[in-house]
């Protein structure tokens, strides 16, 4: 039976956090310009310490800054920083600014490591048959007790198992968000209008005649109709991953890039814009599954932290896996800061057949 491991505060009656100072604010002279000497915050629970009492950044996300507000600590985005508002600066984590970073607050039992070890990372030879077990524990609990959020690229919509198995875990209940871009979305409709993805069949892989217009007749065709639910109750879609999606409410967040062909009606073509509506899923998420898409995997790890505050006050770990088939995209997170996650090094085609199978899923 999974468990959530415990979180253990810190303790603000020992020293040095007993005696710790009230942080500093300074105010915001031009928007979108944080005052000098800010704080940046990261992927940890952070306690900043006003009137004496220690306050956490309850969501937060790493590369942002804190402004205090109505008596509360919120994390935002340099760009959306305001005239007037107050920014916490300090550059130490250690309470002698009133910061204090509580990097080890989910700590589990501490093992004795051999200084020389082979294997120690993540790679195509690592064995992931726990992980999977882990993995199949954590979806069920999290399908009743958490938010499950899948960020995904286009390597699932050119495989007809593969999309069957994500359709059969949106109807399962164990996708409660899906981010991606406009390759994903596009494959995925072209393959149940057409049958194809990028001219492919999606079971022989064999490209069709002609087949390099269908994913631009499947764009145009969505345009016409104005929307993906109604191209899918006209056209009578019955299948793929946006299929379910639209059938059992889920939402799901399209990015745009510079590249995309189109693109489809929900694509946000602003950056931002499309950044804030993945933060907006994110905000409340417990688990994020990560698969074929390195940059906006990073983007996600981001904007990620590694903790959650629930509606009852519980800080809660949030769990966040990268699967990939490449171990440069699933070890870049480690670069980028986001230690927290989980590689898992395979093909995610398979990946998803195998969390089909795992979970039950006819």
């Amino acid at each position: 039976m999974f468990t959530l491991r415990p979180y253990h505060q810190p303790d603000f009656d020992r020293e040095p956090l007993r005696c710790a100072p009230n942080a500093r604010f300074e105010t915001v002279q031009a928007d979108g310009v944080a005052p000098d000497h800010f704080h940046a915050m990261s992927i940890y629970p952070e306690y900043i310490k006003v009137n004496g009492q220690w306050l956490l950044a309850e969501e937060s996300r790493m590369d942002c800054v804190a402004v205090l507000q109505d008596g509360r600590i919120a994390v935002r985005e340099f760009r959306t920083l305001r005239k007037g508002e107050q920014v916490l600066v300090g550059r130490t984590e250690n309470g002698e600014e009133g910061i204090y970073l509580h990097a080890n607050g989910f700590r589990g039992e501490e093992s004795a490591k051999d200084v020389f070890a082979f294997r120690g990372s993540r790679s195509r030879e690592t064995a992931y048959s726990q992980d999977y077990n882990e993995l199949y524990e954590l979806l069920r609990y999290e399908r009743d007790h958490g938010k499950i959020v899948w960020v995904m690229g286009p390597a699932f919509a050119f495989d007809r198992d593969a999309r069957q198995a994500m359709s059969r875990l949106i109807e399962g209940g164990y996708v409660h968000a899906i981010l991606a871009g406009n390759a994903l979305a596009t494959h995925d409709l072209e393959a149940a209008y057409l049958g194809t993805a990028l001219g492919q069949d999606i079971y022989t892989h064999v490209s069709q005649p002609n087949g390099h217009y269908n994913h631009l007749e499947t764009i145009n065709r969505v345009r016409r109709w104005g929307s993906v639910e109604r191209f899918i109750r006209e056209e009578h879609i019955d299948n793929g991953i946006l299929y379910a999606c639209e059938k059992c409410g889920v939402p799901y967040v399209l990015g745009g890039s510079i590249r995309d062909d189109g693109p489809l009606p929900p694509v946000y073509a602003d950056v931002y814009a499309a950044q804030d509506a993945m933060r907006n899923q994110l905000r409340t998420a417990t688990t994020v599954i990560c698969m074929a898409t390195m940059l906006h995997t990073i983007a996600t790890g981001n904007m990620t932290p590694s903790y959650r505050v629930t509606a009852d006050g519980t800080v809660r770990q949030v769990y966040f896996y990268c699967v990939d088939v490449s171990e440069f995209a699933v070890n870049k997170l480690a670069d980028r800061g986001s230690l927290s996650a989980r590689g898992i090094v395979t093909n995610v085609q398979d990946f998803a057949v195998l969390l089909q199978k795992g979970l039950g899923l006819a």
